[in-house]
Parts: structure tokens; sequence; C-alpha cells
């Protein structure tokens, strides 16, 4: 093998060893004092991520199944960590134009994502409460049929991802979770994608630092099993991400 030979495969070495362990850093975005132009211009990015990689879609088929599981009356969903809102509102006018009788909610511990995502729903003339709610500190608000939840649990320790799925479960007969999963591909792809699809530096630098601390497929696993989420399904989706559908039993 050749120098140059050798130099890929060491660097390959490399990042399979950084991706080997959960790296978690704090994001750019969950900076209270990071300015507001630059926080709605990372929300705007992460949309057309979510939109992209169909992240909204990710949650029609358990919702369905959860509508029909009760037919008589409204489904109360509750979208943790909404962010903009953008993955909240796609699900309602899901739902109105499916005629599913959904209700949705969205909290989220940032008020300038509240503020963004009130007013995405407004735009749109979608009819959702959204509101500033810390699920870490305070749990999951009760009253919901369904938790669902996107990009939110890789930036948490495991023991407290641990502690809000739990929380979840407790709050709700059902939970979904979409989110990334940690490979040197995935990497490769966050590094690139931020930089085509947003010219948010802080998009730029939570992208590639969101999949360091992302889990991976058995991690998901242990996670969900150590929550007390008996019975979860936990699949592969496109790209680099997975989804956890726990039905309470």
């Amino acid at each position: 093998m050749g120098s140059r030979g050798a130099g890929v495969a060491s660097a390959r070495s490399s990042w399979g060893a950084a991706m080997a362990v959960r790296h978690v850093v704090p994001e750019l975005m969950d900076d209270p004092a990071l300015p507001a132009a630059e926080h709605r211009l990372a929300l705007t990015g992460l949309a057309r991520i979510n939109f992209l990689s169909a992240a909204a879609g990710s949650f029609r088929t358990p919702l369905r199944q959860l509508c029909q599981r009760q037919p008589r009356r409204a489904v109360r969903v509750l979208d943790v960590a909404s962010g903009g809102g953008d993955v909240a509102v796609r699900l309602a006018r899901w739902a109105r134009r499916q005629a599913l009788p959904l209700t949705l909610a969205g909290c989220d511990v940032s008020p300038r994502a509240v503020e963004k995502a009130t007013a995405r729903a407004a735009r749109h003339h979608i009819d959702i409460s959204f509101f500033t709610h810390d699920v870490v500190s305070n749990g999951v608000p009760s009253g919901y049929d369904a938790v669902i939840s996107s990009l939110f649990l890789h930036h948490l320790p495991t023991l407290r991802a641990q502690e809000v799925l739990a929380a979840m479960a407790a709050a709700a007969k059902l939970v979904v979770i979409n989110d990334l999963l940690r490979s040197p591909a995935a990497y490769a792809l966050a590094w690139a994608g931020t930089r085509i699809l947003s010219r948010s530096p802080v998009v730029r630098f939570d992208g590639p630092a969101s999949v360091r601390a992302a889990f991976t497929l058995p991690e998901v696993r242990a996670l969900a099993d150590a929550a007390g989420l008996t019975g979860a399904t936990i699949r592969w989706r496109w790209p680099f991400r997975f989804l956890l559908t726990w039905w309470r039993p």
C-alpha cells in the first residue's frame, strides 16, 4: 500500500474510532445568548433539512393507527422540542387533508422557537398550541394520547435521555421518536449537507456535532429497554436516522 493509501486507511480508522462513542457538546442553537437573527436562520435551515429527510412523514403511520384505535374522539398529540414548528405544522396539514381527528400541540425550551412556530402555524391557518416548556427539568406534560419528538434525544446525556423517554411513556399511550444515528458516513453527510442546505453557521456547526452526539441502533435499543419501553420497535430510516415506536401495552 502506498503512502497515500495508508493515509486514507489511517483517516478511516481515526474516524471510526471517533464515532465509536457518543460525544455530547453544547450546540449553538441551544445557547440563549445566540442572536435572534442567527437563531431564526438556524431554524429555517433545520426546517429545510427536516423536509428533505421526510421527518414529518415518519410519524404518519403510527398516528393514523392511533386514530383508528380510538375513532370516536380527537387524538391529542404533543411534539416535544418542536423547534420552529415545521414538523407539527406539516402533520396538521396532512391530518386536515386526510380528515383525521388530530389535535396537535408543541413545546420547546426556547421562547424564540415557540414564537416562530406560532407564526408558522398562523401563516398556514393551522390551529396548534405552541408553548414554552423544559421537559428535562419539568417533565413531560400529561393529557396527550401521543408524544412525538424529532432530533431531540441526541442533545441529552444518556441518563437524561433515558429519563425523558420514561417520562414520555408515562404520559402517553404512544411514543414516536425520530432522531439521528451515529456513524462516520452519517457525519460526512451531515457536514456536506448542512453546507449545501443552509447558510447558517449555527446549522453548519450543530449538524456534525449532533451526529457525534447521536446514538447507534444498539444504543437506542438499550436506551429504550432501560427506560421501560418494552416492545418498542426501532427501525433505520433514510438518511441515517432511526424511528422508535412504542405502544403502551
